[in-house]
C-alpha cells in the first residue's frame, strides 16, 4: 500500500521556502480573484507559524488577522504590506511587457 500525505501537509512544508512562497502568491496574484490570493497569504500564514506568530511579527491584532484573510476579507494596503513583511515577502511593481492601449494617465 502506497503512502500518501496530505495535500495540507505538503503545501506547509514548500511554504517555508521564500522562494516557494513568492511563486505561491504571484501564482494566485495572477488569479485576478482577491479571494484566491488571500487564500494563499492564509496558507502562508499557517506554514510559518500560524496567525499568532504572524500577528506578533506584523504588529496587527491576531482577530483582525483572521477576517483579513478570510475569503470575504479586505485587507488595508498597509496591512497587507504588514503581513508580507512579516512573511519575508515584498510587493514589487513592474511594467507590463504588452500594453493595451497607448493611453498616458
Amino acid at each position: 500500500m502506497t503512502k500518501t500525505r496530505s495535500y495540507k501537509d505538503h503545501l506547509s512544508k514548500q511554504l517555508q521556502d521564500h522562494r516557494e512562497a513568492a511563486e505561491y502568491l504571484n501564482a494566485a496574484l495572477h488569479e485576478k480573484d482577491q479571494r484566491s490570493f488571500l487564500l494563499a497569504l492564509k496558507d502562508l500564514a499557517e506554514a510559518q507559524g500560524g496567525m499568532t506568530q504572524l500577528a506578533k511579527h506584523s504588529n496587527l491584532n491576531r482577530e483582525n488577522l483572521y477576517r483579513t484573510l478570510s475569503l470575504k476579507g479586505n485587507p488595508r494596503f498597509f496591512s497587507l504590506l504588514a503581513v508580507l513583511d512579516a512573511s519575508g515577502m515584498e510587493i514589487s511593481i513592474r511594467q507590463k511587457t504588452k500594453r493595451r492601449s497607448n493611453k498616458k494617465y
